[in-house]
């Protein structure tokens, strides 16, 4: 099947659910030196700012160096479909902003905060927000929930930056197991342990899906998560494709497939309710 085919066909599939929630609005969820970031927002059919829905923040991958915000429209529009208010957040990257993965780690954080602190105007249950993103994105949601340090100070430390769930697609993991990943942050060790969420693993940390191609280089960091969440007696899942490389969801059957177990795992916290309505394809 081509490219655009998967793309039409995977677009079809989704129609009828995705289309019928409410329109998307943005807002400015941080302002700095570099840009103002904004959060990208798709409510669900019959929302109401007097609900409380359970709400999930996307974060794009791209190596902290460049990506967009629009590369998980696809996932929020289900979502929304399925009754959560789903947010793509904008951040600093090394491209566009000239920042290093310290400052992303912040915006991650800040984009969480906001969501929280405005929960009561988005309709979310400030106590069901779920963080999730791909690659460097999923690293930045990891962090959200696993490592501390780097707030905003501007920010009310009162409101907690930490998702109460993770959805992590093909996610860094543990900047000191790489040396490549160390060159990222100029081999600083003191802020590579900071930020290797592995490191900071706790019994208690939010429940997480990992979700990896069995033929991506970072799939061993995920077996690192794994074994670690086991041990400690942390909830952590692990979906695998078989011979897939990294980034594999983007494309069909694997997206329709990694919606389908977000979905179910989503459900399984009371975060959604009944079976999933995409179709996976063969």
């Amino acid at each position: 099947m081509s490219q655009l085919r998967s793309f039409i066909v995977a677009t079809l599939v989704l129609t009828a659910s995705a289309f019928a929630a409410e329109p998307s609005r943005d807002f400015t969820y941080k302002k700095t030196p570099e840009a103002e970031l904004k959060l990208f927002v798709s409510y669900p059919p019959g929302w109401k700012a007097t609900d409380k829905r359970p709400g999930i923040v996307f974060f794009f991958g791209g190596g902290w160096t460049s990506g967009d915000v629009k590369q998980f429209a696809m996932q929020a529009e289900y979502l929304a479909s399925r009754g959560m208010v789903a947010v793509r957040a904008d951040y600093r990257v090394k491209s566009r902003h000239k920042v290093d993965p310290d400052k992303c780690v912040s915006d991650a954080k800040s984009a969480v905060r906001w969501v929280r602190q405005h929960a009561s105007e988005l309709g979310i249950d400030p106590n069901k927000i779920v963080a999730s993103g791909v690659s460097a994105g999923g690293h930045l949601a990891a962090c959200t929930a696993l490592t501390d340090g780097l707030d905003e100070p501007a920010e009310d430390a009162k409101i907690s930056s930490k998702p109460n769930a993770l959805v992590l697609f093909n996610p860094v993991l543990n900047f000191t197991s790489a040396d490549n990943l160390m060159q990222r942050l100029n081999n600083n060790e003191k802020l590579s342990r900071q930020i290797s969420p592995t490191l900071h693993l706790k019994k208690d940390s939010p429940p997480t899906l990992i979700l990896f191609g069995t033929a991506d280089r970072l799939m061993a960091q995920g077996d690192e998560f794994v074994k670690k969440a086991k041990e400690l007696g942390h909830r952590a899942e692990m979906y695998t494709a078989a011979d897939q490389p990294h980034g594999f969801f983007n494309r069909s059957p694997w997206r329709e497939r990694t919606i389908s177990r977000m979905d179910v795992f989503l459900a399984s916290l009371d975060y959604l309710q009944g079976k999933p309505t995409i179709r996976e394809l063969e």
